[in-house]
């Protein structure tokens, strides 16, 4: 065979998988900076769960969402939502066709990995006040000390007033958990890199001056806890019915010279909810019902009332079907989800814990991932080949760059979704996402490129 026949042989049958900066048109140049300019907004505007759901209302009113209220005569083209409690949001367009034929679900969640403040957090020692803190989700706990804190979230007092707080915002005082210098720890030295730093430890500092006259107890507590009450009317017996969390403080920014990544706090997984709600406002009538999910509750297992496994989907749904006279199965069974989950990018500083093969990288698009899981594939939905297929089609029909992945080699650890939720509901499920380098830390990055495929990704889907 010659030379030529075997370089057009090897182009017909190998797999050609190219960096997307040389493939993408310079309109989708443009349109990826303006699409990442409104995904900047969105992560600094929502910091916590209850920001985000706050911001997501906002922008679905903006674009003609109403609340849906039950009995609705819901027509092809309306939109409606439903929030949650305010810490998760169900949106849909209702399609053309019936919800017999099914809908097309994009399922993300806006819950981030954080400090929660514990339910009696405050308290003085050495003259200093601190908050006792309780970690959310899979932390590296040394990545939390010796960097600048907010605090956000609610006080609900004993008559029901909701009290948001926003402690650390722009110029105001930021918070911090102390660590050891390193002229003194020679024996955290010895210790293995997870226990370095124990979850008892991870204290925030509030303050340091004391009030009152010399010689009393709890001084600093005191002035630290009157300066909350002049803020926000609460005492110390409320924080039995907070919701407080500490946040890595400051807004997000493009890094690089290039400017062609993202870094920031909680792109996992805000950066593939805001795709999932982007793609949704940007589509004209469907022809199957679309669905944005946007849970919280995901980095702890999905439960709870507005966790992923809660009833609350499958009412949201349920109603829809009603107003249509079907059958909820029956939807479930015709429909499709894309759990819209970041994945693991290939990063080579630590190259041993990839399968550098089946790595997702950065540029390379939105990851496909055919199963999540550990090990074994344990607590994966695995989605089927023909699942996979379709979405292959629909990414290609659509023009968007794609790629397909795993999370790092099958014995280094392993990492779950709300996929296998939407799959034991009979809904054909599938894992696509952003990749994202320093994934769970205060401080993540992904690419400009990747976040855009992924919406042009989302919307398609929303479009089959």
């Amino acid at each position: 065979m010659s030379e030529n026949k075997t370089k057009d042989r090897k182009e017909q049958l190998f797999s050609t998988a190219k960096n997307g900066y040389d493939r993408i048109s310079q309109e989708d140049l443009a349109a990826m900076e303006a699409y990442c300019r409104l995904y900047r907004d969105y992560l600094d505007r929502g910091k916590t769960e209850r920001e985000c759901t706050l911001r997501t209302v906002q922008l679905a009113q903006e674009r003609g969402f109403q609340p849906y209220r039950t009995g609705m005569d819901l027509q092809p083209g309306d939109k409606v939502y439903v929030c949650n409690r305010g810490k998760s949001v169900m949106l849909a367009v209702i399609g053309r066709k019936s919800l017999a034929e099914g809908a097309r679900i994009i399922a993300a969640h806006i819950d981030a990995p954080r400090l929660d403040m514990k339910p009696t957090p405050l308290y003085e020692d050495s003259e200093l006040a601190y908050f006792k803190t309780h970690y959310y989700g899979g932390i590296r706990k040394y990545q939390w000390v010796t960097i600048p804190l907010e605090l956000r979230g609610v006080v609900v007092l004993k008559d029901g007033t909701v009290v948001p707080v926003a402690l650390g915002e722009g110029d105001e005082p930021k918070f911090v958990i102390n660590d050891l210098l390193p002229h003194l720890g020679a024996e955290q030295n010895k210790r293995p890199l997870g226990e370095a730093i124990p979850g008892e430890s991870l204290n925030i500092l509030l303050g340091s001056r004391p009030v009152g006259e010399s010689g009393e107890g709890d001084r600093v507590k005191l002035q630290v806890m009157e300066l909350l009450h002049e803020k926000y009317g609460i005492t110390e017996d409320d924080f039995a019915s907070a919701e407080l969390e500490a946040v890595p403080a400051g807004n997000s920014t493009d890094i690089g010279l290039d400017a062609s990544m993202i870094g920031a706090y909680g792109h996992d997984d805000r950066v593939c909810g805001f795709a999932a709600l982007q793609g949704l406002l940007d589509i004209d009538v469907p022809e199957h019902t679309a669905v944005c999910m946007l849970a919280d509750k995901e980095e702890i297992g999905s439960m709870g009332v507005t966790g992923m496994q809660s009833a609350a989907f499958d009412t949201f749904l349920h109603d829809l079907c009603e107003s249509q006279g079907v059958a909820l199965r029956r939807c479930y069974e015709k429909s499709f989800c894309l759990s819209a989950d970041v994945t693991a990018a290939y990063d080579p500083n630590f190259a041993d814990v990839f399968e550098k093969r089946n790595a997702a990288r950065l540029n390379y698009g939105v990851g496909i991932c055919k199963y999540t899981g550990a090990r074994g594939k344990s607590g994966s939905s695995d989605a089927c080949a023909e699942t996979v297929a379709f979405v292959r089609r629909v990414l290609d029909e659509a023009q968007v760059i794609w790629q397909i992945a795993e999370l790092g080699k099958v014995d280094a650890g392993g990492g779950g979704t709300v996929a296998m939720y939407m799959a034991n509901r009979n809904i054909a499920t599938l894992d696509a996402g952003v990749p994202v380098l320093s994934m769970h830390a205060p401080f993540e990055t992904v690419s400009k490129l990747d976040c855009y495929m992924t919406y042009k990704g989302c919307k398609a889907v929303y479009q089959a």
